[in-house]
């Protein structure tokens, strides 16, 4: 299987299963879209640049914390959660879900599929 049918396959996967999410993006961390699955009008140059900007400066804050490396956000909004994770130190993938998703079962699913992407990078 290609690099692109595997990164198509893990979107596909995590749409299926979280059906609510709102979209789910691959990008680089230079905020480059990679490959997407995004509704509501949400804009993937958009969306890929805000994830690649908030990666970044958690992997500064977390370097000047000593925390380790960076590995997930999280941004709660009224209306809307927004998950980014880490798939390597050169991608980002990032999920956009209605605010009463169940956080659970998006970051189980999320976590498995952003390995699999670091792999691919």
């Amino acid at each position: 299987m290609s690099k692109v049918e595997e990164i198509q396959k893990g979107i596909g996967q995590l749409r299926l299963a979280v059906p609510e999410l709102r979209g789910v993006l691959l990008a680089t961390t230079e905020g480059l879209p990679v490959a997407h699955s995004l509704s509501d009008g949400l804009d993937p140059q958009r969306f890929a640049a805000m994830a690649a900007a908030a990666v970044n400066l958690a992997r500064k804050f977390g370097e000047s914390l000593n925390a380790g490396p960076m590995a997930e956000i999280s941004v709660t909004g009224s209306d809307a959660q927004i998950y980014i994770y880490a798939a390597g130190p050169k991608a980002v993938l990032a999920l956009a879900a209605p605010a009463v998703s169940n956080t659970g079962l998006i970051h189980l699913e999320a976590r498995g599929v952003a390995r699999g992407f670091a792999e691919l990078f």
